[in-house]
Parts: C-alpha cells; structure tokens; sequence
C-alpha cells in the first residue's frame, strides 16, 4: 500500500557499542545503507534491525525513508552513483526500469520463500526472469465498512452489485451518515479503485494495459470502465464527503474511524490499525468492489505492489545477503510480519496477523479466488497523471469523455514504447 505521509524519517540503527562516546565504527565492521519508501512501517523496521544487530553485531545497518520525494530522491541518488544497498520500487512495470541497478534473486533462499504471486510481481516483464526483488508484505485491497452502521442500516451482507451498492447508500444516507469517504484527495487512491474495474474489463488484463499503452484501445470500448467505473466514481462523490477534493489519507481514516462514514474508498488492510487507534470498538467489515451487476465479479485484489531491490554493485553483497535472506529465513524474521509489522505476510510460512481485514481477505480470497493486482502493469508516473486527470474529473471541470481521452493520451505519452 501506498500511505501517503509526508514527513521525513530518518534513523541509523545502531546496538550499543557501534558507536561508543561519538567514536566512530571500527574499520572492521560493515556498514549497509537502506533506503527505502512505506515509512509507515519505520519502527517495525527498526525493531528488525535491532534484532539482526543481536545476530550479527559487526553489521550496521543505516536506515532511511520517505514517502512523499521519494522516487526523485533516489533516482538522484542512483544517477550520482550512490546506489543505497537496499532501495525501493513499484513492482511490476517499474522492475524492468531499475533493473541494471538491482540483484537478482533467483537463487536466494529468500527467493524461495516467497509466495510465488507476489514473487511473480518482481520478476522483468520483458523476459521472465527474477525475481529483481522482495516484499516487505502481501496486501490485500478492497472497502472497509462499519458493521455497526450496516446493521442499524438494515443491511444484512456487503453489496455484491452496484444496484445493491446504490441501494446501502441510500439506507444508510437516511440515518444521517455518510456512506462513503473517499480519500480523493490523494492520486493514489483512483489507482486502487480502478485497479478493481480493469482487472475485470478484459480476460487478459496485461494485453489490455498494453493496448491503451500503444494507443489501441479507448476506454469507451470497454463497458466495465467507460460505465461502470463511472458510475462508481459518481456514486461515491454523491454519497460522500463533502469537499472530496480536500479528503486526504488522514481525513479518510479519522471519518471511518469516528462513524462519520460507512465505507472507505481506494484502502486496504494498512488502515486497520490506524483506525482502531483512533476508534477500539470499531467493527471492521471487508470485501471486494461491486465493479458490475454480476455478484461473481466483486471479489478482493491481492499482491505486493512495493518491491525491495538489492543493489548488485554493494561493496558488502555477502553481508546484505546474509541480512535479507535471513529477514525471510529465520524463525524471528518469519514472524515479524504478524508479530510486528503486523502486516500480510508475503512467504509461505507466515501467519496472518490478528487483525480483521487480514483475517476476512484471507478467508474470502480461499473461498472467492482474487483479482490480479493490474496496478503493477504501469508505473506510478502514469498512475499519478491518472488519478489527476480523475481528481479533475470529480471537481466538475472536466467531462468523462474529456477525461478519458486525456488518460489515453497519457497511456501513450508515459508509457507508450
């Protein structure tokens, strides 16, 4: 997930005598810099890092991140030639973009113990091979709705359709409360929403994003998108916020939280416990979108669009090795994810950590099946046009046919080869 925070956070992870009365570090140990983006997950990470300075006390590792700058701060640090020893990237389209900086992984045990679909998600898209990275978690995304306020809405399951999605609106509109936040405020939100709708507009998502790309497709070929996904969007603005425009993350989370609203919009299992903070006895429903009027379309999205890359020039490969694989080996690391980050794990041997949205997607996704995670087939520099040309959209200055055909032009623009 992309939580959009902007603050810089920066900490270097030290045990107790890597530095000793402002002396520096002996020349014998090694030093590894991590550079990363999701700085949401920055005390878990800290935690892990403390803990593997207990396993291998020579081994500093200075940690960084940011969310906000972040893709522009490390291609500045990449084109300097201070490729961090650890860095991030999108997965999927973005892997083929930093692959002449990034390790592949193939024949690590980390590599190994990755869920295949999420190690999928890291593989080049030009020939297959990888993984040229690892994720810090599998997610899952889809709406997050009050139970209580669907109860005292009389509304018994989660919509399936989007008849029934208009239809809960309207109920629970009548008792006062919003039935949607929407968080349009951010960019990223559209590209979550959208994801859902586009992976069900074609039997193959990949040729269809690849179609837009080289300018053979319109959105108004495809009814998923050109009307239902609309129809989505005006739904939400109608029975939403009521400046949507001025509705960021914190604004989202804080009127879900507090039962101003019923549902949440363009989220996914990283708000849970921000939510809870902020309301304990909040009762967390989760489910898929209502993309259509079929009940067998609404389903959740699952993988790991975040992917951490393993610089291939470190002067200290060995020891940065040693350090992830370990992360995804060891009987500690393997439990960091529920235990810590409190996240989806994305390896085989991890567990669900006890928090409801993981909880119910991984019991819908076994009884369900999921939808691919199409968000990955583009780079986030189109998805950022994307969810402006939307932004507009809901702001009423641009039509839905003016916007469709602008996205298009950015399809081709941004990614077009």
């Amino acid at each position: 997930m992309k939580k959009c925070m902007c603050a810089l956070i920066m900490g270097a992870i030290m045990a107790t005598g890597a530095f000793a009365n402002g002396t520096q570090q002996s020349r014998s140990g090694t030093e590894i810099y991590m550079f990363i983006s999701q700085p949401e997950y920055a005390d878990a990470i800290r935690e892990l890092i403390a803990e593997y300075k207990k396993i291998e006390p020579g081994v500093t590792i200075n940690y960084e991140t940011t969310q906000d700058q972040y893709p522009a701060m490390l291609k500045t640090k990449l084109n300097s030639g201070d490729v961090p020893d650890i860095f991030t990237s999108t997965a999927g389209a973005e892997i083929d973009s930093y692959r002449e900086y990034s390790l592949n992984l193939d024949t690590q045990p980390l590599a190994r113990a990755m869920i295949p679909a999420v190690a999928d998600g890291f593989k080049s898209m030009t020939d297959n091979s990888g993984p040229y990275g690892f994720a810090i978690k599998g997610n899952f995304f889809g709406i997050l709705y009050n139970k209580d306020i669907f109860e005292r809405a009389g509304i018994t399951e989660f919509p399936q359709t989007l008849d029934a999605l208009e239809s809960a609106c309207q109920k629970i509109s009548a008792l006062g409360i919003k039935p949607f936040t929407s968080g349009f405020g951010e960019w990223w939100v559209y590209k979550h929403t959208a994801m859902n709708f586009f992976a069900t507009a074609s039997d193959d998502p990949v040729a269809l994003i690849r179609k837009f790309e080289q300018g053979q497709a319109k959105i108004s070929d495809y009814p998923r998108l050109y009307n239902d996904f609309f129809r989505y969007l005006d739904l939400v603005k109608r029975y939403g916020d009521d400046k949507p425009l001025e509705t960021t993350l914190d604004r989202e989370i804080a009127a879900f939280a507090n039962g101003q609203a019923a549902m949440t919009n363009g989220q996914g299992a990283w708000i849970e416990e921000d939510s809870l903070k902020i309301n304990p006895r909040l009762r967390i429903g989760f489910d898929g979108y209502p993309v259509s009027n079929n009940p067998a379309d609404c389903k959740l999205v699952t993988g790991a669009d975040q992917a951490m890359r393993v610089s291939n020039t470190s002067k200290h490969q060995a020891e940065l090795l040693a350090f992830v694989n370990w992360w995804y080996t060891s009987d500690y690391g393997k439990g960091w994810f529920a235990n810590v980050a409190k996240v989806v794990p994305p390896i085989t041997a991890g567990t669900i950590p006890n928090l409801e949205v993981p909880k119910q997607g991984s019991a819908l996704v076994a009884r369900e099946g999921s939808l691919p995670l199409t968000i990955i087939y583009s780079t986030d520099a189109f998805h950022q046009a994307f969810g402006e040309l939307l932004q507009a959209y809901i702001g009423g200055t641009a039509t839905k046919d003016q916007t469709c055909a602008a996205i298009e032009r950015q399809w081709r623009a941004i990614e077009g080869k």
